[in-house]
């Protein structure tokens, strides 16, 4: 293993709650050591501010472009990361002294079929908050990850898997194995030990369900699946979601947040039923299409590790269980964390990007070759 630099991740995922800041020990190649995470929620107007910047991004033909309130939501974005480290580093002096930072921003946008992923985010504006936040000059911010990907024809999802795998030597569970991510979207990486590792995403995880929520109850979130475990799946119509053609197709693919909103409108008729039987047929959806995935892959996992935010949903972790075959273990029953596990991985991603090692590969992208990617600033 090459010397190990210290390294914080920067993440704000599908399901818009926040900012996670994660400190790891890497060498890009291997994982050395991790420091402390935490999680800084947005407050509820920037949350609308990102659903709408969300809406205004659908029309976008040039990733650059800002219409609507995406100039505003950038600002904003970018100003949350600045605090959220200042906070970090005030809780945690030691992260003060680390060399790279990984952001990966805000995806309002996935478009690989037309070669446009849209992830709002300044990184030279956030240098300049890291330096006033207290980051030693000369260290290294990364961000803009996913693009070089998608212009090379990748899917520039699931960007993760790598450090999957890097995280799979450390664990030394039975191989192959199943890394799952329940954002927003779920997605999986299986790795064997031997071979690049394969990834894709599966389906909807959380955000069918959070949406669902937010308008039934005005929260947009079931707390510990308690809602789901109190109904009734709607055989029929998961019948009906499942039907998608999405969930058959062979990899790579990739998904962005919103990819089912309308095909789950029309198609779920949840209209009718209980708060509760609609939060037990979305759950089940989520866990039904992992369990899809499954004849996609080599050879069956013989061990399954969850993280995301889908880690703390017992009802989640219980149906995909019952519908893998496979004991599902939360990451942090590890030793790992769930929470922090994207953020570390985009500290992980930025030490590669810096060394110009591959972030993605034709088994987990389906870019034509492995791919490096990654803009650079100093911090000054």
């Amino acid at each position: 293993m090459a010397e190990p630099v210290t390294a914080i991740g920067l993440m704000s995922g599908t399901s818009l709650d926040g900012v996670d800041v994660a400190l790891i020990e890497t060498d890009g190649e291997s994982v050395a050591g991790f420091g402390p995470a935490a999680t800084y929620p947005y407050a509820p107007e920037d949350r609308a501010l990102l659903v709408r910047a969300i809406e205004d991004a659908k029309p976008l033909a040039d990733r650059t472009a800002r219409p609507g309130v995406l100039a505003e939501a950038e600002l904003m974005l970018t100003a949350r990361h600045g605090e959220a480290v200042a906070r970090f580093v005030a809780a945690h002096p030691r992260a003060a002294e680390a060399r790279v930072v990984g952001f990966h921003g805000q995806t309002v946008l996935h478009r690989p079929e037309i070669a446009l992923t849209v992830q709002l985010g300044d990184g030279v504006g956030l240098a300049k908050a890291l330096r006033a936040a207290g980051l030693r000059p000369g260290a290294e911010l990364v961000y803009d990850l996913r693009a070089a990907d998608v212009a090379a024809g990748g899917q520039g999802a699931p960007l993760v898997p790598v450090y999957h795998a890097a995280l799979a030597k450390r664990l030394g569970l039975a191989l192959p194995m199943l890394f799952l991510n329940l954002g927003g979207v779920a997605n999986i990486t299986y790795v064997d030990g031997e071979n690049d590792p394969i990834a894709f995403d599966t389906g909807p995880a959380n955000a069918l369900v959070d949406d669902f929520m937010k308008e039934r109850t005005g929260v947009p979130v079931d707390a510990d699946g308690a809602c789901a475990a109190a109904g009734k799946v709607d055989a029929a119509a998961l019948a009906r979601l499942l039907a998608h053609p999405f969930f058959a197709q062979k990899p790579p693919k990739s998904l962005d947040r919103n990819d089912f909103k309308t095909f789950a409108a029309e198609h779920a008729g949840l209209a009718g039923r209980s708060t509760e039987d609609g939060a037990a047929t979305l759950t089940a959806l989520s866990a039904a299409t992992v369990a899809a995935a499954l004849p996609l892959l080599p050879h069956r996992p013989r061990a399954v590790v969850a993280g995301g935010g889908g880690a703390h949903n017992p009802t989640l972790l219980a149906m995909l269980a019952e519908r893998l075959g496979v004991e599902v273990t939360p990451a942090d029953a590890l030793g790992l964390s769930a929470d922090a596990m994207e953020a570390q991985a985009f500290g992980f991603l930025a030490v590669r990007s810096l060394k110009g090692l591959p972030l993605s590969f034709p088994t987990t992208t389906g870019v034509p070759a492995p791919m490096a990617g990654g803009i650079s600033v100093t911090l000054r």
